[in-house]
């Protein structure tokens, strides 16, 4: 009996390391209210954590620099889901607050740069780039330019030319 409760017991892991690699929202979302350890368990130990200021926490998962992805799953103060969604998207972007955020906002949202960074002597600006998708998986690049303060002065997003749709070309 112990045996078919050991396998059960594999077949579910895998299951469900399988589903959190095919879809990680979906996954995560279902998962909210689960603990740490769980989350852990379904999608591996994160790239980075950050404890944020009002006692809860965040794990991102980046697939930078080669992937279009960074996800976080947030926790509560005690130490439940409470959220995992998709960073890299246009409606995130735009909550950046030039001005305002710090490197450490942009990391605490976007997850470090997996991506060389940048600077530019003339602009005297730091960027930090990121791969996304875009209006519907056209590949894009998003840059968080910062001063030499660490202090984000605007961001980008810049399609990439190379990439999109092989269904629109002639064959």
């Amino acid at each position: 009996m112990q045996f078919r409760n050991g396998i059960w017991l594999a077949a579910t892991a895998l299951v469900l390391g399988a589903c959190a690699t095919l879809q990680p929202v979906e996954t995560g979302q279902k998962m909210i209210g689960s603990t740490e350890a769980s989350v852990r368990d379904a999608f591996g130990k994160p790239t980075e954590t950050y404890p944020l200021g009002d006692g809860t926490s965040r794990w991102i998962y980046s697939k930078q620099p080669l992937g279009y992805a960074v996800y976080a799953a947030d926790f509560d103060a005690g130490g439940k889901l409470a959220n995992f969604r998709q960073m890299l998207t246009e409606q995130e972007i735009y909550t950046a607050r030039p001005g305002v955020w710090t490197k450490r906002d942009v990391a605490e949202r976007f997850g470090m740069p997996r991506e060389p960074v940048q600077y530019y002597p003339l602009m005297k600006r730091e960027a930090w780039s990121y791969r996304l998708y875009v209006a519907g998986y056209q590949p894009a690049h998003f840059s968080a330019y910062f001063d030499d303060r660490g202090v984000l002065d605007r961001t980008m997003i810049i399609v990439d030319p190379l990439g999109g749709d092989d269904h629109s070309s002639s064959k």
